[in-house]
């Protein structure tokens, strides 16, 4: 026995919501852990992991600033102080520093929260890191390749990290 579907009366269809028994075609089908259901009664929400809210992303953002930009200062002023030599390892070893101390501050201010509006977030957080520790050391030191990569690693381990 065939009848039309509820949201779209041109499409005959035998299948009917497994809740409230609404007759419902293949595109308004939900097919979920206890049977194919209508949009209304599936009622698909996202994970809460994922549901951030405004007050999760200004939290992780002061946060993430805060090491970042600390870790950039910290490494600026060692570099500029000649306290440690001007090594473009060092220099990279600092970002890898940098973006994982910033991934899991951001993680943490948001409780293990993640998503794409918090790698963004994280993302902004390590380039303002970078900023600044590039505009206290020498050009010299940031050239090359391992800063270079050390800056692609560092934005992988924040949007993997906050996935």
């Amino acid at each position: 026995m065939t009848t039309v579907c509820t949201n779209h009366k041109k499409v005959e269809t035998a299948l009917r919501c497994g809740k409230c028994d609404k007759p419902i075609c293949g595109r308004c089908a939900m097919n979920t852990e206890v049977g194919t259901r209508c949009r209304d009664c599936a009622r698909l929400k996202r994970v809460p992991t994922y549901q951030v809210n405004p007050v999760y992303l200004v939290r992780g953002l002061v946060a993430g600033l805060a090491v970042a930009v600390g870790v950039g200062l910290l490494g600026g002023f060692l570099f500029r102080e000649d306290v440690i030599s001007r090594s473009r390892v060092l220099a990279a070893l600092i970002l890898l520093t940098m973006s994982y101390l910033t991934a899991e501050v951001v993680s943490l201010a948001t409780n293990r929260k993640s998503g794409p509006p918090l790698q963004m977030v994280g993302v902004a957080c390590f380039l303002a890191g970078y900023a600044v520790f590039e505009a206290l050391i020498p050009w010299t030191v940031l050239s090359g390749l391992w800063p270079l990569m050390a800056g692609i690693v560092g934005l992988a381990i924040i949007t993997s990290r906050l996935r």
